[in-house]
């Protein structure tokens, strides 16, 4: 458990006390910034048009809301951070440093996720840092295990290589042999596109390699422009959050740009601070998504706001999310 210094308590050495001192101050600012998120919370709520709306089959939800009504461009993709962690590294010993998600691929799919964040390395495995976890083939068959039980539901499957890690080879033609009758193939077109018109394609697959070319334009994957986000090293909630409604509000508006754009309702744990759980970190603001969507509203920015991700997603972010897309189909957001 971290120690807060207490002068008359403890007295570190001369050489840590620089160490300390920056610790105390960081710890001092997490608590703050806590502070003016729930004062937040308490002084505008978190309603908003459709807040109230509750998908009677997650599983289903596109759906459940009418295919031909869910035009692509404008649905609220609820997501994952870092989605198939959910067994990475070692239980207790390296896992908690590494893992973002509980439930494995096909659990969170079931549960309504739509936008799956994928990293992988050159061996074909799955990876968070410099920790692996099982192969990327495990992530395939979880999403054509869910899209064989399903009609109408749309995934977002976003691959890139790790940050520091090498591309798998050949791995276009991999992911090809594995998922081309399911594949949408990249086209500006489909943007304006409802979810009815574009079946019984499932898979809008985004592939960024680190080493290897872009994708080619038309082809069967959708390279690393269409799918942006602006990320921020931070563990401090606040920070996070009114950074994520400043970049926001610079996008174009979701019915005039040719591109995803995410939001990601997590924070990330820092190598200076002493807390570096990323359960434990990420809690700082996992339970303010409802209350950044009815912030969206009062800035005039909800009709920018796309893909929302989290990490250890539940049943209320995607309810959230879900209300939104209801929302937009009554002409109300």
């Amino acid at each position: 458990m971290y120690h807060i210094y207490q002068p008359n308590d403890f007295h570190p050495p001369i050489a840590m006390g620089p160490k300390w001192s920056k610790q105390i101050e960081r710890r001092k600012a997490v608590v703050s910034e806590r502070k003016k998120l729930r004062k937040l919370k308490e002084k505008c709520g978190c309603d908003y048009p459709g807040c109230d709306f509750h998908p009677t089959d997650r599983k289903n939800w596109m759906s459940g809301l009418n295919p031909a009504k869910l035009q692509i461009n404008k649905i609220v993709w609820p997501g994952t951070h870092d989605s198939a962690t959910d067994k990475i590294g070692i239980m207790a010993i390296t896992r908690p440093f590494a893992q973002c998600q509980s439930l494995s691929i096909y659990q969170q799919l079931v549960r309504g996720t739509r936008v799956l964040d994928i990293r992988v390395e050159k061996n074909g495995k799955v990876c968070h840092g410099i920790i692996t976890t099982y192969a990327v083939d495990v992530v395939l068959d979880d999403v054509k295990r869910f899209l064989s039980e399903t009609e109408s539901e749309i995934v977002i499957l976003e691959i890139r290589t790790e940050y520091g890690r090498q591309d798998p080879p050949a791995f276009e033609k991999f992911l090809l042999e594995n998922l081309g009758e399911l594949l949408i193939h990249q086209d500006d077109c489909v943007f304006e596109k409802t979810v009815a018109e574009i079946l019984p394609k499932r898979i809008i697959c985004v592939w960024k390699p680190r080493e290897s070319p872009e994708v080619k334009p038309g082809g069967p994957f959708w390279s690393s422009g269409y799918l942006k986000d602006n990320w921020i090293n931070t563990d401090l909630p606040m920070t996070k959050f009114e950074s994520n409604l400043k970049y926001l509000s610079q996008q174009q508006p979701v019915g005039s740009r040719k591109y995803f754009y995410r939001v990601e309702n997590t924070v990330t744990p820092r190598a200076d601070n002493p807390i570096v759980c990323v359960k434990t970190v990420t809690n700082r603001i996992h339970g303010y998504g409802r209350l950044f969507i009815s912030q969206c509203f009062l800035q005039d920015c909800v009709n920018r706001l796309q893909i929302f991700s989290i990490d250890f997603i539940n049943e209320d972010f995607v309810d959230a999310c879900v209300g939104l897309n209801q929302a937009r189909i009554e002409g109300k957001a």
